[in-house]
């Protein structure tokens, strides 16, 4: 039996690099709240980012929760059906009812030529996804949202360190907010951020993240518990030692598969977005009518060859039962998600993937 190869897998620095941080926490004794190195991390990635301010959280679903409340959206928001459930569930947790309008069939981010047609007088933001860390169209998308008065609020969960022409993705829209699961390019363990556009509105998110508490006596806002420990912040201030190197590996790992698959009939690699704004967080192909086998029959050979590739985004949130009754979930509305979501297929792709791994992959996607 060949050892498993999983779609993703967290790059883990040496543990010895780990020990020196995990001292330094017992030895003072604080584990969360804002301590040392956190704020040292927050620094560190305002930097590696090209930020000028950021607030750590636990996990980016709090963030997007959090980034909704300190915008205080209330109503309407347009978003994409193709995406994790996260981005839909924020919406609904907030009291918000989320529109959802169909996605670019090259880049499968939200289509800003779908958004207008969507809003109406309740609307008052739009949430897109930069889909596999391919950045949307964001000139489009807020001059839209300046035409209609509307706040625009980016799940960046896949776009660590993703750049346009100018510079980071994440300074587009109001607010952009990141992940550092264990399976993102960029990991805490579990993590995220908010990208705040200055330091008020980083002052309101981290008295938000901290059940609204301006001092020891002073609650302003119904804030929740977002914050990340000192153990989370110490690992990420270790991985930023390794980014660099890690998505050197990523971009390999891209090119090879991109040449593997060029000539394979019925599977067509995504877009590339191009080496100035990639990150490779994510290696999916479109499983074509012409291929010899259907997608999930693909799938399963894998799995049955101990590779445990994902049909990220498979279902649409729209499928799920909390959203498909909305007007805007019907699949006649979504042609481009539905059609994605039943022929994507994510790779494994990772820093620690091994060449013979890899070709292993190609080798059955071939038909080898």
């Amino acid at each position: 039996m060949k050892p498993p190869i999983y779609v993703t897998q967290p790059y883990l620095p040496p543990l010895e690099e780990f020990i020196p941080y995990l001292q330094e926490i017992w030895d003072k004794k604080m584990l969360t709240n804002g301590g040392p190195f956190h704020q040292q991390l927050e620094k560190a990635l305002c930097e590696y980012l090209g930020v000028k301010h950021l607030a750590l959280f636990s996990n980016g679903t709090l963030g997007l929760i959090t980034a909704l409340q300190a915008l205080r959206i209330t109503g309407e928001v347009i978003t994409t059906p193709y995406s994790f459930v996260a981005t839909a569930h924020s919406l609904l947790w907030n009291g918000i009812k989320p529109v959802f309008v169909d996605v670019d069939p090259n880049t499968l981010n939200l289509d800003p030529a779908r958004i207008e047609a969507a809003i109406t007088p309740h609307t008052t933001a739009i949430m897109p996804v930069h889909c596999y860390g391919h950045p949307c169209d964001v000139q489009a998308i807020q001059k839209i949202a300046d035409n209609y008065n509307l706040k625009v609020i980016y799940d960046a969960a896949h776009a660590f360190g993703v750049q346009d022409e100018v510079g980071s993705v994440l300074r587009h829209g109001d607010l952009s907010v990141l992940s550092f699961h264990a399976t993102k390019v960029f990991n805490t363990f579990e993590g995220g951020a908010i990208i705040c556009p200055d330091a008020k509105t980083k002052l309101r998110i981290d008295q938000l993240k901290n059940f609204g508490f301006v001092d020891e006596v002073t609650v302003v806002a119904p804030g929740i518990n977002g914050k990340m420990s000192e153990i989370n912040a110490a690992f990420g201030l270790l991985q930023l030692k390794h980014v660099d190197q890690a998505l050197a590996r990523r971009k390999s790992i891209d090119a090879a598969y991109r040449e593997a698959l060029k000539n394979v009939p019925g599977i067509r690699c995504l877009q590339d977005a191009g080496e100035q704004v990639a990150n490779y967080s994510y290696f999916p192909i479109l499983v074509e009518a012409d291929y010899p086998l259907s997608r999930d029959a693909l799938y399963q050979k894998l799995k049955d060859n101990s590779i445990f590739a994902r049909r990220y985004f498979y279902p649409l949130i729209t499928d799920f039962p909390m959203y498909r009754g909305m007007p805007s979930a019907h699949r006649e509305n979504l042609p481009v998600a539905f059609a994605a979501a039943q022929k994507v297929l994510c790779l494994p792709i990772y820093p620690n993937l091994a060449n013979s791994d890899l070709a292993r992959v190609t080798s059955i996607l071939k038909g080898d």
